[in-house]
């Protein structure tokens, strides 16, 4: 299979020609792009496309692969010698004056980490982007380190990684591999790719499949027994390295990578919520930090470095926060910005959004915008969607954040306060779960969609019947969504403080009261919650570990923990103190 609008050429080198095809301005900086096991360049071909109108992109068949002959015999045929014979080939013929920018996955990287770290190629290689693939020195070294210094963390570790790489133990059998993949294996790869890695169907993989993985059997019999047991001392990368770990790989351990910072000048790393197959299942996030990456490089700058916690998670994500003028909200923007991610604050209040967004960008965020919207508003959200999906790109990360309080009794409380309260703290969040999640549905690249609910969730309260049935329904919503879109690659959470030392008291309203006392009541309760202090920087941290680790339900506070708590142990005793009538 030709890639769409790509240039392809044949290059001999070491008794095998290779099938090299381009993308873009070969006058751009040329980034080659070398795929893994058991694939052929057509892996990367969502990437290349995304990458064509900024660089001269570069991929070929590795020997034995797609349209690539297979060396004769095969046997020795596939050493990580021959293989750095075939890429400078390659990028000789394709940038024969300026160094390449090399992006590996898979089998990819481990063999890219032997042309970055090999003399022979220094001064050809201009950055380096790894993914799912480590070096096979820095893994030799890994086990050594382990075996001759054990510790009960270290050799669980070993033993992880150990049973991951089962697969290797079956490629180094000979014959069964070769028969399983022309066989039934072959037939129902594509299949498997789909429903465990959550694939999509299209032009990979290629009808070569069956083939490719035979010959490609021969990269691990040839390299991987004698590289791990005499790693290489000097092993040390001559050019930047960016790290992309997904954090669900099958088949590597993130642990692999502890030591990296030692064997490279200078790393960025990047963590990813998918399986393996990323350039398949996230090529947006790859285009784009590869994109950053290499312009870093190119412009002699270091790649950015957010200071937060999760950068490596977040850094160049585009998340957006309602509610972002203050409180809760305007906190959860600056933890984003702080961890690198390009954020949009949208607030009714649009002074109070554009002073969010500008803070944002001086403690870290490489971009960040305010809006102006009204969250019960539909048309409004719809609008607001439009131009952030035209302007922006399709969210990350959503936080649904925006909410309004009421206290009152059920029989104070009117029908017009029970419509201004769901209008913002439900359909507000249904508003945003629908528009902007739809986009990443339709994307097929994941994302996560965070919910701030309440304790009150959770806490009846004859005072706050309004507020808490909209918070009940809001944590009923997301874990309803969180089932539909568990298949698509997207997390759902619900956050839910307890008392938060916010604005919302003293903006809150409180039903049967007239102003004068409303006034009082809005300042009693202040009072009381500056008492409390519980800050709300602590819940946008609880916020950005739910997402870091696709967390359902999150109390925030301690008495919402133990609220949470006692709902699914003793819900009568929550029930027994829904009784007892608050004094304002």
């Amino acid at each position: 299979m030709t890639l769409k609008g790509a240039r392809e050429r044949r290059l001999a080198t070491g008794g095998v020609e290779l099938c090299v095809a381009e993308l873009g301005d070969p006058e751009a900086p040329t980034v080659v792009l070398v795929h893994g096991y058991p694939d052929s360049k057509e892996v990367w071909s969502e990437v290349a496309v995304r990458l064509a109108d900024r660089f001269h992109v570069v991929l070929y068949d590795v020997r034995g692969h797609g349209r690539s002959t297979a060396p004769k015999p095969l046997r020795g045929g596939f050493t990580l010698a021959k293989l750095t014979d075939d890429f400078l080939a390659v990028v000789d013929a394709v940038s024969p004056d300026r160094p390449v920018h090399v992006v590996g996955h898979d089998w990819g990287s481990v063999q890219s980490w032997e042309f970055v770290t090999v003399g022979r190629t220094e001064g050809r290689i201009a950055s380096f982007t790894s993914m799912s693939g480590p070096s096979l020195d820095h893994f030799g070294h890994w086990i050594n380190a382990r075996v001759k210094r054990p510790t009960p963390r270290r050799v669980g570790q070993l033993l992880g990684q150990g049973a991951k790489s089962w697969y290797v133990y079956l490629l180094h059998t000979p014959v069964l591999p070769e028969l399983a993949w022309r066989g039934p294996l072959g037939r129902r790869w594509p299949k498997i790719l789909q429903r465990v890695e959550r694939v999509p169907a299209g032009d990979y993989p290629t009808a070569s499949l069956p083939s490719d993985a035979a010959h490609g059997a021969w990269l691990y019999r040839d390299n991987v027994r004698a590289r791990l047991t005499r790693p290489r001392p000097d092993a040390y990368a001559h050019a930047p390295v960016q790290l992309i770990t997904p954090q669900g790989d099958a088949f590597l351990s993130e642990r692999l990578y502890d030591d990296l910072e030692q064997w490279v000048p200078q790393l960025t790393r990047r963590t990813l919520p998918a399986k393996h197959w990323v350039p398949r299942t996230r090529p947006d996030q790859l285009a784009s930090w590869i994109e950053e990456f290499i312009m870093s490089v190119d412009g002699g700058r270091p790649a950015p470095k957010a200071t937060g916690r999760h950068a490596d998670r977040f850094g160049g994500q585009l998340v957006l926060v309602t509610g972002a003028g203050s409180g809760i909200g305007r906190a959860t923007t600056f933890a984003f910005a702080e961890a690198g991610a390009r954020v949009v604050a949208v607030d009714r209040d649009a002074e109070a959004a554009a002073r969010t967004a500008e803070l944002s960008r001086l403690i870290g965020a490489p971009q960040a915008w305010a809006e102006t919207a009204d969250v019960s508003d539909e048309q409004a959200m719809e609008k607001l969607a439009e131009k952030v999906h035209r302007e922006y790109g399709v969210l990350d990360v959503l936080v649904n954040n925006a909410g309004i309080g009421l206290s009152g009794s059920f029989f104070a409380t009117t029908s017009e306060d029970w419509r201004k309260v769901l209008d913002v703290n439900l359909w507000g969040v249904i508003h945003g779960c629908r528009i902007f999640g739809a986009r990443m549905v339709e994307r097929g690249q994941g994302g996560h969609v965070v919910n701030i609910a309440s304790a009150a969730a959770f806490q009846p309260s004859r005072a706050l019947p309004a507020y808490s049935t909209s918070k009940a329904a809001v944590l009923m919503l997301s874990e309803c969504l969180r089932a539909e879109l568990a298949g698509q690659g997207i997390g759902v959470s619900a956050i839910c403080p307890g008392i938060v030392n916010t604005n919302i008291t003293s903006t809150a309203r409180f039903a049967g009261a007239d102003e004068a006392e409303e006034r009082r009541r809005q300042k009693n309760s202040a009072r009381l919650y500056g008492l409390r202090n519980y800050p709300p920087e602590k819940v946008a941290e609880a916020i950005l570990e739910a997402v870091v680790h696709n967390r359902a339900v999150v109390p925030v506070t301690p008495e919402a923990r133990g609220a949470h708590l006692l709902s699914r142990l003793m819900p009568g005793a929550l029930r027994g103190l829904a009784r007892v009538e608050p004094k304002v």
